[in-house]
């Protein structure tokens, strides 16, 4: 039996205390962390729900359509990739704004947390300047691939 789909802990929300900021402020900072929380919380829930009971359709449907079960394992791990991107940028986001929030000075400078969520050097085989181009083909070409492999082999009788 296969690993699950997707298996990773929630995160729980512990809101943050920071010096420097006003109340109000401060309870407007831990309301966008909770709702990034509940936002990653969800990913998590929902990928782990439906993600098997997909991947067994697929499982059912590539059987009856004569295709190699190659076809379900690519897409598992094609699918895997993209709700693990989803959720370390998620991660990488309020690891951000939490240190900021967390720093001698919250509202001195933006320039430290911008810096941080505008690069994606956190991600393994992306540069610091990744655009949304690049991040789809760096997740789809391998998608791709694994397509053609798959087909080229049917086409041979494999």
């Amino acid at each position: 039996m296969p690993a699950a789909f997707f298996e990773t802990k929630p995160r729980a929300f512990n809101p943050v205390s920071a010096s420097g900021l006003t109340p109000e402020a401060l309870d407007s900072a831990n309301e966008a962390l909770k709702e990034l929380i509940d936002w990653r919380n969800d990913i998590v829930e929902i990928n782990r729900n439906k993600g098997e009971r997909v991947l067994d359709h697929m499982a059912v449907a590539t059987k009856a359509l004569g295709w190699p079960g190659q076809v379900v394992d690519a897409a598992r791990s094609q699918l895997k990739s993209v709700v693990e991107l989803q959720v370390k940028t998620l991660d990488v986001t309020m690891e951000a704004w939490e240190e900021e929030l967390k720093s001698p000075s919250p509202t001195a400078s933006s320039s430290q947390i911008l810096s941080k969520l505008n690069s994606l050097s956190s991600f393994p085989g992306m540069s610091s300047s990744a655009n949304p181009i690049e991040v789809w083909i760096k997740l789809m070409g391998p998608w791709q691939r694994a397509w053609v492999e798959i087909f080229g082999a049917l086409g041979k009788g494999q």
